[in-house]
């Protein structure tokens, strides 16, 4: 499989050369591997963020690639920043600033977050740390998604009164004056794709959003958009938002890499540990501190207890000896199994502390030793990779 990747190391890093190889070459541009999973043997320097808290205290680093959204000129960290779960519902404000500020000193630049997530208290969260960091607007990159934005039926879908009216409502929660990129949240057959083309590019045009997406579409939904920006001389979609892990995989690696290469629609990828199903943590028990005990996320726990979540649960334990000898833990061998994709431009994480997210960090040193024959014994520990149709 080739491998899109062009390198820069993170905010301030060192540049390296454009890359298109396969997989096994990635170790021309990425940090060698660790030795162990957790500790990323990053330079002591003082941080901006350092306020005398234990494990944030004096360390600091950049080391996140860089890459072209699809085909845009629009460059993004490989790893986002999601808030689904955790902004405004699972952690304090407090621990929401620490994550924030600890994924935008190590080069993460890309934050994602949506209307309809904790009834906006999670865009309110993120606007408020933005505000209190003072980073400059242009050094970092926001997406949110709109469909879901109240109870009536004017605040909900994707009709041109709500797309305008939600994203105003996000920009107010958010206290910016546009997004960098706005997502339809799911496709809606109540609204003509023309109107639903018409009133994306009307927003692009207002300076309320620089690019928009799509989340949650099919692959013909997203041609249908990209031909009627085509045919109206309006503004098409950059990239899917999909969910992509071990167990959820064949859009990803089947529908999009054609979407990639004929219109240059680009990939954001979430949920890739299937809503922490892939960790070693919950073997057969739901402990009290994950997403499945979160109020509103019952259908989480019974999704990890059910006949389904145990086989899944039984291959990642198959997954184990990988992980081992890569010297990584399952959740960055996952994480880094994402990346791997044609088309992938970042993978968005859902952590609740920064120790969980220094780990998922430390993905990107995994990636380089995916080589083909680790690929393929994940698959055949797996059992089921996708096949083209052809």
């Amino acid at each position: 499989m080739e491998c899109p990747w062009v390198g820069v190391l993170g905010r301030g890093g060192r540049e390296t050369a454009s890359h298109s190889g396969r997989l096994g070459r990635l170790t021309q541009i990425l940090p060698p591997p660790v030795p162990r999973p957790v500790s990323l043997n990053l330079s002591r320097v003082r941080s901006r963020h350092e306020r005398g808290k234990g494990h944030l205290e004096g360390w600091t680093t950049s080391f996140t690639l860089m890459l072209n959204l699809g085909k845009s000129g629009l460059r993004v960290s490989c790893l986002g920043l999601g808030t689904w779960v955790t902004f405004g519902s699972q952690i304090s404000d407090e621990t929401a600033e620490d994550l924030l500020t600890v994924a935008y000193e190590h080069g993460v630049n890309l934050f994602d977050t949506a209307e309809v997530y904790a009834a906006g208290k999670a865009e309110r969260t993120l606007g408020n740390i933005l505000k209190s960091k003072g980073w400059r607007r242009s050094s970092y990159v926001i997406t949110t998604k709109i469909f879901w934005g109240g109870q009536a039926e004017t605040e909900r879908g994707l009709s041109r009164k709500h797309i305008i009216e939600g994203l105003q409502g996000s920009l107010d929660r958010l206290q910016l004056e546009y997004v960098d990129i706005v997502f339809a949240n799911r496709s809606d057959p109540s609204s003509p794709m023309e109107e639903i083309v018409r009133a994306m590019t009307y927003v692009i045009n207002q300076g309320l959003a620089l690019y928009w997406g799509t989340s949650r579409w099919s692959a013909a939904e997203i041609m249908e958009a990209y031909s009627m920006a085509r045919q109206f001389n309006l503004i098409p979609p950059v990239c899917e938002q999909a969910e992509n892990h071990f167990f959820q995989r064949e859009k990803v690696e089947m529908q999009l890499p054609e979407l990639y290469h004929k219109i240059g629609v680009g990939s954001v990828t979430w949920s890739p540990l299937a809503c922490s199903l892939i960790t070693s943590k919950y073997d057969g028990q739901v402990p009290d501190a994950c997403k499945a005990t979160v109020k509103g996320y019952q259908w989480l726990k019974e999704k990890v207890q059910s006949e389904d979540g145990k086989k899944q649960q039984a291959r990642v334990t198959d997954l184990l000896p990988i992980a081992h000898q890569l010297g990584c833990t399952v959740a960055q061998l996952a994480i880094a199994w994402c990346l791997r994709s044609e088309g992938v431009s970042s993978v968005l994480l859902g952590v609740s502390s920064a120790e969980q997210l220094m780990e998922h960090l430390g993905s990107l040193q995994v990636l380089g030793q995916l080589t083909p024959q680790t690929v393929m014994e994940i698959d055949a520990l797996l059992g089921n990779k996708s096949h083209s149709k052809k």
